[in-house]
């Protein structure tokens, strides 16, 4: 956080009248207090966390003014440590998704037990943030619409079937992305070429924990 300093003035050599007053000083104090809003509300505009996996560190950015309460309820997970020692479990490849008509390639991960996990969240829209699935974009997984709780997914490539109207879920409504990958890709594409059966990986790559970064 961004702490404003308080304002005083340099001591002079001798004394002599002032002809400020508190009425000239309060433009002044209001652009100090605009200008350090400014600043506060720039240091918000993304978050910095890394996934420390068996395979190396992904490093993502968060984008709270966007997607506000997504990001709230990866964070709540993170904070509290329940991501520790879950995994990326599922992956999404040309190969296991040959049959199907729509297609997607993702990761997914951070499947918290049910009993440790917070009640699901309302669904930021693709059309209601502006953000879309792109190549390294973070979103969450889900069933219905509203239902997503823990899971999320990582895009390998752009994913436009993931966005609002797009054609994966019959819902129509996407998924919410929320945030993307900054440096790490080339973990997730190794973790998608794992062996896996039916999408699921015979062995999971384990997340060791996701915590806030710096930068």
């Amino acid at each position: 956080m961004i702490w404003l300093l308080p304002i005083t003035s340099m001591p002079n050599r001798r004394k002599r009248k002032s002809n400020s007053s508190p009425m000239n000083a309060k433009p002044l104090l209001f652009l100090v207090f605009l200008f350090q809003f400014t600043l506060n509300l720039q240091a918000q505009k993304s978050i910095h966390c890394q996934i420390f996996t068996d395979f190396g560190t992904i490093h993502v950015e968060l984008y709270p003014e966007q997607a506000p309460l997504t990001v709230a309820n990866f964070l709540k997970y993170a904070d509290q440590k329940l991501y520790d020692e879950t995994t990326f479990y599922r992956v999404c490849t040309p190969e296991n998704e040959k049959e199907r008509q729509v297609k997607i390639e993702v990761i997914q991960g951070g499947d918290v037990p049910e009993a440790k996990q917070f009640e699901p969240i309302r669904i930021e829209t693709t059309k209601l943030t502006g953000l879309r699935h792109l190549n390294g974009s973070l979103s969450m997984a889900r069933d219905t619409p509203d239902s997503a709780t823990s899971s999320f997914f990582i895009c390998v490539g752009n994913q436009p079937e993931l966005d609002f109207a797009g054609k994966r879920n019959p819902d129509g409504q996407g998924f919410a992305v929320f945030g993307r990958v900054t440096k790490g890709m080339k973990v997730v594409k190794r973790i998608q070429k794992q062996e896996n059966k039916g999408q699921y990986l015979l062995k999971p790559v384990k997340i060791h924990s996701v915590s806030r970064s710096a930068s």
